[in-house]
């Protein structure tokens, strides 16, 4: 597992989750994302996490040829379809008040000779995780998904049931808050975490 933790220049602001659209350049596509504050608020905007993550498994990182992903949290879905644009199998997941937004993301983002390769499903966490198989994946992505202290036991119930020993977990964070450092003890605890 690797975790990601970055710091915000001070440039950036706030008016970019604004932005009905936010374009991006991966695998060798341009990637247009769309942005909707005021229906979704955190769900909707493409976080720097998101970019970053996707960076680093355009990076070639792991190998994604052929790998069964889940993305958690996708919000806008640009970490699991830019996996997918690498040739991973990926199920994009959010709660369902997301799923239509993403949805039509991924959509309108994977040539149709690659929109099989991604499945947009509902995932709480914590809830209904007998609709996927124990271990089912072989990488399990998250970008900024650690942000609230009450979802964070349920964050790795969730984790668990998904992964198996050879599976590899890829969270990409900016730790904000001292809760975000109790999340990474909890994570240690029941994971092999390496974090810069």
């Amino acid at each position: 597992m690797a975790l990601v933790p970055y710091e915000e220049t001070a440039l950036m602001g706030l008016q970019k989750f604004h932005k009905p659209l936010a374009t991006f350049s991966f695998a060798n596509h341009t990637i247009q994302i769309r942005q909707d504050w005021r229906q979704l608020g955190v769900a909707a905007v493409v976080w720097d996490a998101a970019v970053v993550l996707s960076t680093y498994l355009e990076m070639g990182a792991v190998e994604l040829r052929g790998c069964s992903a889940v993305e958690l949290g996708a919000g806008t879905g640009l970490v699991g379809i830019v996996a997918a644009l690498l040739g991973a199998h990926v199920t994009i997941t959010d709660r369902k008040v997301a799923l239509e937004f993403l949805k039509s993301n991924v959509q309108a983002n994977l040539p149709l000779h690659i929109q099989s390769k991604a499945v947009v499903k509902e995932l709480t966490w914590g809830q209904n995780l007998e609709s996927f198989s124990p271990g089912e994946f072989d990488l399990i992505l998250g970008a900024d998904i650690i942000y609230l202290e009450e979802t964070f036991t349920d964050l790795l119930q969730t984790l668990e049931h998904l992964s198996s020993n050879q599976s590899v977990i890829l969270l990409a964070c900016r730790i904000r808050y001292e809760r975000d450092n109790n999340f990474l003890v909890m994570l240690k605890r029941q994971f092999t975490a390496f974090t810069p």
